[in-house]
Parts: structure tokens; C-alpha cells; sequence
């Protein structure tokens, strides 16, 4: 076991080694024999400092925010039906329909409809080539710009970027108009213009505009470069204050995020009992401990629930990549490093007794995890992928072992010389190959060698971004640590240029990658299937969401926590369904009982056969009616609510049938918050009152708890 402080001077060290088994031997250093005790103890120190990880929040981690029961799933499956109804709805005009598929995918439901959303697509697409366009309806640059975004995201080559010259005054169209300049391809000069054009009058319109969020939200990152799962987040939340709101719509976004969240809740259980179980994150201790940040990652690479097996086998790889990067890094010596880099190229158990005691548990990880996610794949696809996969790792760890020579001899490298080098570095092709295997149903000659020979334009771009973005994001921390190989500090060595310049340079290189991978997913000769293309360009998207504001992975800060907590941890606010059975008047009845936890009330409700029961709180009372209107089984005549002082008045409406005739009542009663008050209720209205007092002071208890603020009244 190591040592508490593992940089003792080496002086005191060697005293100490008959009494102490150090698995993790200091660094390896160059200093004099003579030097002093002081200059060993800081020779002796890594070369880079990384913050603990984040929290406890693995082990305390509560996955009973949202469990899926049978009804929820009965009521997603209902939602999905209605859902492609409305895509596939042939009176719907087609700008309706390119709305509702926008909203479809920044909801994170497009997933469910794939084939719906291209059976539309299609047709759209003939009616335009038809010169039928819009059914020649009056249309806008919004209308232009949505329909040239969503095909380029599915795959349609369409060449006519024309859009209409007055655009200020139509912020709509000009929001459109922005997102879709980022799918343009190199050389599309209009593209290019659109940007600058819709960029420059956006920022002109944030003070006094309907959508300043999306403006602002827009303007920090456009749609194409955000992680799906964050995003879907997010536009749930603006979606819901939106005055075209669909609540049909947005019930199932609500729902579905929920329903995934507690899968990838799930996921991530099983994910830290096998970080548990392999040790690493306790027994090198020199090493980031990143878990959490490697299942969000990979959780913005591929969300899909269809895909959980390669999300965790790709969390496996983040760790073991982070570890061993730190290894490199921060620990090893050169001597160590080469004997390493020599274990993985040869890929023999018998290489283990090369290494030093802490590299022999790096190197049994590895090769222990890698050949187990080789077997399962020889198991299903009975491709043997070992090959393919050790020199990946091979390759991967000659990539840091030059990064660290260039670090210990402070060499500067060339532009290129580095680019070459970081492009293996940054982890993407290890990741691409394994998400290859992982991902294909049909492995082909053509894609490997588009993976080992000659990288693919959608590996080295994906790649790149995330290279890039790592740097703009850790370049300072670097170059105060001392260290020489960084893409601005290479630019601005070889160059010249100032600092600001070469991170100008550096996100000129950025959007050029995007430009060639929004040519190749259009490309009709593709080496690579639909699945593997969607996860190169999230790779892209996880890395410039993690290095947006820092190094989202390394020093993770509270923005970091909480994009994790959104996607992963926190659900989004939703109905609660329990099913009971009750008597009525002497009579039994199988009841749906609803009761909504919203933000600005609380709705019970009581369904029978022949009666139905709404009781809805004042806070409420304006928001509430358009949502029930959306829901077929609960009918609205009116509502009442008026509040005095110390009084709440509730409205209640009773529509009782019998006979199959209807009779219709409304009551407005005045109740007292007071568990007393229920004894001057009827029978059937106790049952009611207990429900909303109740589940109103378990609520107030929980804020009571959480923020010491008495919400009762």
C-alpha cells in the first residue's frame, strides 16, 4: 500500500524502504547526488496537479428521484402513437411539419421516429424539387433556412442556399438562418455571409425581443456544436414556456427524459461497482479519479437507451484512458514509460513482469478490459477484434510516450509535427475504433483501413475539434506548469503570433473541421453506417461542451457538476400516476388518481367511469386550463378561484353521467387550511381535501428541509 505522502525526499525514502512497500516509487529524476533535500522534494513532484474528483456523488447518488412503472410506459407508447400521427398528419402544411420535427429532435425524441421523420422529409423534398414549394405558400427565411438545416442533418445535399435579402427586422427567420449557416460545407460563401450577417443583428436585438433566450442561448453555442442530452434539457424547460407549445408533445419529452435518465441512473450504478471492483482510482492515487465525467462523456456520445452495453463499454475505455494518460503524464519516468509503451506493443501477459509494481496494475487493466470487450464482440459478431484493438492501445500509448519526451527535454515541436502527434494523442481514433466495433453490424475491409491506415475525414475532424477545444481550454494551465507541446503554444513558437492570435487561428480550425463533417454525412459513399457517423460528430460535441468553460474533465468546476446533475442526477418535474381502488357511495369503482407536482400548483384529480372530480389551486388556475384541454379524458367547463386573507377558495367542477345522460354542477366551497376543516366535507370531498392537503405539506416539508423556508402559506 503507498505511503501517505508520496514525494518524500529520496533521502528519506531509502531510509525508509525496509519498512515500506511503496507500490508508487517517485517519479523518476535527474538531480545531482549532492543535491539537497529540498531540491529532491521538488524534483520529485509531479508535473501536473489535478483537482479530487467530484464528490461523493457515486456512493450517495439517489436513483428513486423517477422510477418507470408499467403505466408510465403504457402512456409513452400512447404518446409516441399520437406523436407520429401528427408527423405523418397529410392536411399539415409543411412548414407545421418542419416546426414539429425541429421540436421532435431538440426534445431528444427523434430517436423514436426515424423513419417517420424521413417518410416527411422525403415528401418535403419532392414537393420543393417539384417547384411545388410549400404547397406555394407565402414563406419566409424561416421556413427556407429550417428546411435547408434539417436536411443537411439527415442527409440531403441541398445546393440551394438561396434565402430572401430582407432579413433585420424578421428575428425569427434570422435565429433560423444562424443555426443553419452551421451546416454549411468548405467553399459554400453564402453560408459564410448568412453567418456573419444573422450574428451581427442577433446580438442587436437581445435587449428588446420575445426570444432573447434562445437568442442568448444560440448566440454562446449554436445548436449543431451542443451535446444532444444538454440540450434536450434545456429546450424542454424553453419549450414549455412557449406559446405554441404542444402539451401532448411535451408531456412525452418529460416523460422519456425521466424514463432515460433512471436507465442512465442505472448505468452509471453499475459502472462505479466495476470502478470499484478494478481499483485503480483508489490504488493510484497520483491519478484523476473521473468516473462521473467519463459516463457523462460517453453519455453525449450515444444516449440511446438501445445502446447502453457500448456506452459503459466505452466508460471502461475513458477511465482506463484518463489513468494511463496520467501515468504518462504526471508519474512515469521515460525508462518506465518506454517499458510500458513496449508491454502494450507486444500484448503478452508474460510483459507484466517488465513493469514496475504500479504499471503492472495499469497494464492488467488494460489488457484484462480490453480482451473481455473483444470477447463479447467475438461472442455476437464472431469477429475476432483483438488485433484491431491492441494497436489502437499501441498506438495510443507511442503518442504519450513522445508528448512526455517532448515535456522532459522542454522541446518545442513544429505545428505539424505536433498536429500529427495529438491527432492519435487526444484519444479520438482509440475511441472511433472501439465505437466501430461496438456500433456496425456489417464490419468491412474499407472502414478498418479508413480507421488504421488513412483516417477518415470523420475521424481526424471529430478528433481534431477535440484536440483543439482541450487546448483552448487547458493552454494557459499548461504553459504556466512549463510545458511545450500545446497547438497555441506550437502556433505561436512557430509563427510568431500573439496569444490571441493563435487562439484565433486555432477556432478558424475548428469550424474548418465541422465544414468537412457536414460534407461527409451527406456523403452517399460513406464507409460507415448511420450510427458510427451520429457518434463522430458527438464526440465533437461532448468535447467542446466539456472544454467550453475550462477543462470540464480534468477540474471540473460547479458549471461541470451541474451539467452532470441536469442529464444524469435531477428530473425534470413531472405527473405522477397512481391507480386505487375506492368506494363511492356504497358502490366500488376502479379509480385513476392524478396528482400533478407543478411548479406553480398542485392539480388533483379523481376519474371514474361516471364521475370526474378536477380540484385545482389558485397558482394554477390561468395555466392549467389550455394542458387539460390537450388531455381527452378530463373535460373543463370553468373554474373558480378567489382568495381572501386567511382563506382559500378552491373551484371544483363535477360532471357526474348516468343513464347516459349528463348533469353538470359547479361548486366553489371555502376551505380552511386546517385538517378540522375536512370534517364539514362530504364523504367523496374528504377524499379529495386529504389528497391536496397532504401531498401540499409533504411538499412544503421537503423545501422546509431543503432551504429552511416555511412555503405553507
Amino acid at each position: 500500500m503507498a505511503p501517505e505522502n508520496l514525494h518524500t525526499p529520496l533521502s528519506d525514502r531509502a531510509a525508509e524502504a525496509e519498512h515500506t512497500t511503496n507500490l508508487f516509487p517517485p517519479p523518476h529524476t535527474s538531480g545531482s547526488e549532492g543535491a539537497s533535500d529540498q531540491q529532491c522534494f521538488e524534483e520529485t513532484e509531479p508535473r501536473r496537479c489535478y483537482s479530487p474528483p467530484q464528490g461523493n456523488g457515486l456512493k450517495t447518488l439517489r436513483v428513486d428521484h423517477f422510477k418507470t412503472d408499467e403505466m408510465q410506459k403504457q402512456r409513452a407508447e400512447k404518446l409516441k402513437e399520437d406523436v407520429r400521427a401528427m408527423i405523418g398528419d397529410t392536411y399539415a402544411n409543411s412548414l407545421t411539419i418542419l416546426e414539429l420535427i425541429d421540436d421532435i429532435q431538440r426534445l431528444g425524441l427523434s430517436y423514436h421516429f426515424d423513419k417517420d421523420i424521413k417518410r416527411a422529409l422525403d415528401k418535403i423534398i419532392l414537393s420543393v424539387n417539384g417547384n411545388n414549394v410549400m404547397e406555394d405558400q407565402q414563406i419566409g427565411v424561416h421556413a427556407i433556412a429550417l428546411c435547408f438545416r434539417l436536411c443537411r442533418q439527415h442527409g440531403y445535399e441541398d445546393e440551394n442556399g438561396n434565402f430572401m435579402e430582407s432579413l433585420s427586422k424578421d428575428t425569427k427567420g434570422l435565429l433560423s438562418l444562424y443555426e443553419a449557416s452551421y451546416f454549411s460545407f468548405d467553399g459554400e460563401k453564402l453560408m459564410e455571409e448568412a453567418k456573419v450577417f444573422t450574428t451581427k443583428h442577433l446580438k442587436g436585438k437581445i435587449a428588446n425581443e420575445d426570444l432573447v433566450e434562445q437568442i442568448n442561448h444560440a448566440l454562446e453555442m449554436p445548436l449543431q456544436h451542443r451535446m444532444l442530452r444538454l440540450e434536450a434539457r434545456w429546450y424542454i424547460e424553453a419549450y414549455g414556456k412557449s406559446k405554441d407549445v404542444n402539451y401532448l408533445l411535451l408531456e412525452m419529452a418529460k416523460l422519456e427524459f425521466n424514463m432515460v435518465q433512471s436507465m442512465l441512473q442505472g448505468e452509471l450504478k453499475d459502472m462505479s461497482r466495476w470502478w470499484e471492483d478494478i481499483g485503480l482510482g483508489k490504488r493510484l492515487s497520483f491519478t484523476r479519479d473521473r468516473l462521473m465525467e467519463c459516463y457523462f462523456w460517453n453519455v453525449g456520445m450515444i444516449f440511446e437507451p438501445k445502446f447502453s452495453d457500448c456506452r459503459k463499454s466505452l466508460t471502461k475505455l475513458a477511465a482506463l484512458v484518463t489513468t494511463i494518460d496520467d501515468v504518462y503524464d504526471i508519474y512515469g519516468s521515460l525508462d518506465e514509460l518506454e517499458l510500458f509503451t513496449a508491454a502494450v506493443h507486444r500484448w503478452d501477459i508474460e510483459a507484466v513482469e517488465t513493469l514496475p509494481d504500479y504499471m503492472k496494475l495499469c497494464f492488467l487493466a488494460l489488457y484484462n478490459t480490453t480482451n473481455e470487450m473483444a470477447y463479447d464482440i467475438l461472442k455476437r459478431k464472431g469477429v475476432n477484434i483483438i488485433p484491431h484493438l491492441k494497436r489502437a492501445w499501441a498506438d495510443l500509448c507511442k503518442t504519450f510516450l513522445k508528448e512526455a519526451n517532448w515535456c522532459t527535454k522542454r522541446e518545442t515541436p513544429t505545428f505539424k509535427a505536433y498536429l500529427d502527434n495529438a491527432l492519435v494523442s487526444v484519444s479520438g481514433v482509440l475511441i472511433s475504433v472501439h465505437v466501430y466495433f461496438l456500433l456496425t453490424e456489417t464490419i468491412t475491409k474499407e472502414a478498418l483501413e479508413c480507421l488504421e491506415k488513412k483516417y477518415h475525414p470523420l475521424v481526424e475532424c471529430s478528433s481534431l475539434i477535440f484536440r483543439f477545444s482541450n487546448d483552448l481550454a487547458t493552454s494557459k494551465a499548461e504553459l504556466e506548469r512549463g510545458e511545450s507541446a500545446n497547438s497555441i503554444l506550437c502556433y505561436m513558437h512557430e509563427t510568431g503570433v500573439s496569444e490571441q492570435e493563435a487562439r484565433n487561428h486555432i477556432s478558424s480550425l475548428i469550424e474548418e473541421a465541422w465544414k468537412k463533417m457536414n460534407k461527409e454525412r451527406v456523403a452517399a459513399d460513406s464507409p460507415f453506417e448511420k450510427p458510427f457517423i451520429e457518434t463522430a460528430f458527438n464526440l465533437a460535441r461532448i468535447a467542446q461542451c466539456t472544454y467550453q468553460n475550462g477543462d470540464g474533465h480534468g477540474v471540473p468546476d460547479n458549471k461541470a457538476k451541474n451539467r452532470v446533475s441536469s442529464v444524469i442526477i435531477e428530473p425534470i418535474t413531472y405527473l405522477h400516476f397512481w391507480g386505487s381502488v375506492l368506494d363511492l357511495g356504497g358502490g366500488s369503482a376502479r379509480l385513476g388518481v392524478l396528482v400533478w407536482a407543478l411548479s406553480w400548483g398542485i392539480l388533483a384529480g379523481f376519474e371514474t367511469k361516471d364521475c370526474s372530480l378536477t380540484v385545482v389551486t389558485r397558482q394554477c388556475f390561468i395555466a392549467l386550463p389550455g394542458y387539460l384541454k390537450a388531455l381527452p379524458d378530463i373535460e373543463v367547463d370553468c373554474m373558480m378561484a378567489t382568495e381572501n386573507q386567511k382563506h382559500r377558495e378552491i373551484g371544483m367542477f363535477i360532471s357526474i353521467g348516468q343513464n347516459g345522460r349528463t348533469c353538470q354542477l359547479d361548486i366553489a366551497h371555502t376551505l380552511r387550511w386546517d385538517i378540522k376543516a375536512v370534517e364539514t366535507l362530504l364523504d367523496y370531498m374528504k377524499l379529495c381535501f386529504l389528497a391536496l392537503y397532504n401531498t401540499t405539506n409533504n411538499m412544503a416539508y421537503d423545501i422546509l428541509k431543503q432551504k429552511g423556508v416555511n412555503i405553507i402559506p
